[in-house]
């Protein structure tokens, strides 16, 4: 295998940004063209990396470690070293399990995204720029194997999507790309400070090390568990911010009603999803026995998002806005997956990450296709659409049988396992949290009943169907949903080993 293999999959979108630069502006055609074919260079790679791994390729094979900057120690950790000690921090990159299969939804959601971006009325190329950049920092993040290179990816994808908002958004972009950048720019700040503690208390970046440090408390300065349980509660508060978890959730409602369709496909399908990466990777994995020990409020706020997000959802006239709540609403199964510390709803709440980034993927594509035909996604001024856009409206149907839970779906497998775990620990909260499928059904199809099969609206221009490369999308979406549903083992056989390892570590 390369060693530059990650490398390559990560910057790929790169050579596509270099030929954007040359090309005349006003060619639309072929700037959405290449903006395309710039993220399937990364797809066709992670699709490599994951039929090799079925292959009986190991992981480790995909690993790149490089000598990359040296620092001079700081005076409280010379005292240790000496005086004339240099740190060195290398270029990391590897995959595991869970980072695959994240590395594999992001470059789908990607191309797929960029294939919904034909509805982008203006200034291509600059889209198309920041779109690509994107990408860079999303397929980074999940492969990124110390603290610095995943900080710097994380925060690279901050940018891109702040001009994504504000520029190519809708009425109040301004204020949505104001509000993304304050709550992320906050929940990065406390990162930061979290992993530069990390960093002086174990002497090194390497996430794999500081996590065999951490656990085994052999540390320069060994932490107490009091403070290792401060450290815990500011990666949730970090990470929370992005999943989020309710009161840190205000900023994404903003977002999902604002921002393009093609971009919201992005947040809601996988930036959304560095949230509860950030958990497994940061806070499950390192603090094991600190996040037990908040087992049960983890399981209260994953109940809370749940039902919050489904009782909002269920009163809400903008179908934005509903998806909105219902993401919020679907993160709480992340949460509360996480919280019952056992093999079933730790997988769990891993499908509900992947399952619900298609199924919220495939919906916001659709709501751009509505919108491009009929100017509004105010459930009250649509209805009928089932007579004049019927395969449209078919797939809304689809989209809101999967994410309510329908067997034969990705949202079935990851919901049922979820709850089991939790029925194992906890009974009483998942009883409670159940109530929360009941809701999800009826904000659901409340929702698309009312858009399909409503009251007939005269529309005042003749509304086509979905057609041409929209379906592109869709069809993909749909056949990953499915094919989830109905061979759960296709993420299983990667994810095992991970599981495995989260287990070791709990004690399980």
């Amino acid at each position: 295998m390369s060693n530059y293999f990650l490398s390559l999959l990560i910057f790929a979108p790169l050579i596509g940004m270099v030929v954007l630069f040359f090309l005349p502006k006003t060619n639309e055609k072929l700037i959405k063209t290449v903006g395309v074919l710039a993220t399937l260079p990364s797809l066709l790679l992670a699709f490599i990396a994951y039929f090799q791994f079925r292959g009986g390729t190991e992981l480790t094979q995909f690993a790149e470690n490089r000598s990359w900057f040296q620092i001079g120690s700081p005076r409280f950790i010379s005292e240790f070293y000496g005086p004339d000690v240099f740190l060195g921090i290398p270029y990391e990159l590897g995959l595991n399990g869970f980072s695959l299969v994240m590395i594999l939804l992001t470059a789908v959601l990607s191309t797929l995204a960029a294939i919904a971006s034909i509805h982008i009325k203006k200034e291509w190329k600059g889209y198309f720029l920041l779109f690509l950049l994107l990408q860079v920092g999303m397929l980074g993040v999940f492969a990124a194997e110390n603290l610095l290179l995943f900080f710097i990816f994380f925060e690279i994808t901050l940018i891109p999507m702040f001009f994504l908002i504000g520029k190519w958004g809708y009425f109040e972009k301004e204020n949505a790309a104001y509000r993304f950048l304050v709550y992320n720019g906050l929940g990065s700040a406390i990162l930061l400070i979290v992993f530069i503690v990390l960093y002086t208390k174990t002497g090194t970046m390497n996430i794999a090390e500081i996590t065999q440090i951490v656990t085994s408390n052999s540390g320069i300065v060994p932490l107490t568990d009091s403070f290792k349980m401060g450290l815990l509660i500011a990666l949730l508060v970090a990470f929370g911010i992005k999943l989020p978890i309710v009161p840190l959730h205000s900023w994404m409602l903003k977002v999902h009603v604002q921002a393009p369709p093609s971009i919201v496909m992005l947040h809601a399908g996988v930036l959304l999803k560095i949230g509860a990466y950030g958990l497994i990777r940061f806070g499950l994995n390192i603090f094991p026995e600190q996040f037990a020990s908040l087992s049960v409020i983890l399981a209260i706020l994953g109940v809370v998002n749940l039902l919050y997000g489904a009782f909002l959802a269920l009163i809400q006239t903008e179908f934005k806005m509903v998806l909105a709540y219902s993401s919020i609403s679907h993160m709480g199964i992340v949460l509360f997956g996480l919280s019952a510390l056992n093999e079933a709803g730790i997988q769990g709440a891993i499908f509900q990450v992947v399952s619900h980034g298609f199924i919220a993927a495939l919906l916001f594509f659709l709501i751009g296709v509505m919108y491009e035909r009929v100017g509004t996604t105010n459930i009250e001024k649509l209805g009928g659409l089932a007579k004049v856009m019927p395969i449209t409206a078919g797939f809304f149907l689809v989209g809101a049988l999967a994410s309510l839970g329908l067997p034969g779906m990705s949202g079935f497998v990851s919901e049922f396992m979820a709850f089991l775990g939790l029925f194992q620990k906890e009974p009483i909260i998942a009883a409670v949290g159940a109530l929360g499928i009941i809701l999800t059904a009826a904000y659901l199809l409340r929702a698309v009943l009312r858009i399909t099969f409503g009251k007939p609206i005269d529309y005042s221009e003749k509304v086509v169907d979905m057609r041409g490369a929209e379906y592109v999308p869709v069809l993909v979406l749909v056949f990953f949903i499915v094919l989830i549903g109905v061979y759960p083992n296709i993420l299983v056989y990667p994810l095992q080993a991970t599981i495995e390892a989260i287990m070791l570590g709990l004690g399980g």
